[in-house]
């Protein structure tokens, strides 16, 4: 049986046609997520749930080699409808090791709102850090703890797993609530190097398509981004 950890079936496809233009991923974290990017021009980059390929898109066109992975074919199809073969994409369990990957083989890693799906997060985290090489750069988003404890209600400090309800006959997103304190920690053991969090806002170009999202979305949090350094 699929993991919930993935996207699958008709939720994969839901995710690929919403992500396109939706306010969370189009306007507030995939630009963040570029944004601490920077200059990835002739620099190898691995795409940790690389869903149906936005961000491997973009990457791609600022230079970088991509390797995407995830954990739902429907998904890894949409990303080879997106990139085609500018890109290496592979399906792949994220609660498993990155066997297919070498010690010290990647400049960057990015991680886009995945890691509060994954069951194994110490795990990941090690074979991330693993595939880094010394000084590479590793970019990760997450829910905004304090979004979640708004929404599921409870305390702030649970760290429950909970679903969050779609429209339609869709099945639910399946993830595990955090805290600040709790996805940091979780990163310096695993052996990174902070240099940036930000607490992403709409991009202005929100504010043309859709102001109340707009207005909506600048009072309230979504997201963390983080980007990070092997050392």
């Amino acid at each position: 049986m699929p993991r919930d950890t993935a996207y699958h079936g008709a939720l994969g496809d839901a995710f690929a046609a919403h992500s396109a233009t939706g306010a969370y991923n189009a306007y507030i974290d995939r630009p963040a997520m570029l944004a601490l990017a920077g200059d990835v021009n002739g620099q190898r980059l691995l795409d940790v749930g690389c869903g149906p390929g936005h961000y491997a898109a973009a990457l791609l066109e600022r230079g970088a080699e991509v390797v995407g992975i995830d954990g739902s074919a429907e998904l890894i199809a949409h990303a080879k409808e997106r990139v085609g073969d500018r890109a290496e994409l592979r399906l792949h369990d994220l609660e498993l090791p990155l066997d297919f990957a070498e010690d010290a083989s990647f400049d960057v890693v990015l991680s886009a709102l995945v890691i509060h799906h994954i069951r194994d997060r110490p795990g990941l985290l090690a074979e991330i850090f693993r595939v880094l090489k010394p000084g590479g750069r590793f970019l990760i988003s997450t829910t905004h703890p304090a979004a979640d404890w708004k929404h599921f209600g409870g305390s702030y400090f649970s760290d429950e797993w909970v679903d969050l309800h779609l429209s339609g006959d869709l099945p639910s997103i399946h993830f595990q609530r955090s805290t600040v304190e709790a996805f940091i920690t979780e990163l310096l053991d695993a052996g990174f190097i902070i240099e940036r969090l930000i607490e992403p806002r709409p991009i202005p170009e929100l504010e043309a398509v859709d102001p109340e999202a707009f207005t909506k979305l600048n009072e309230k949090p979504s997201f963390l981004a983080v980007r990070l350094r092997r050392p």
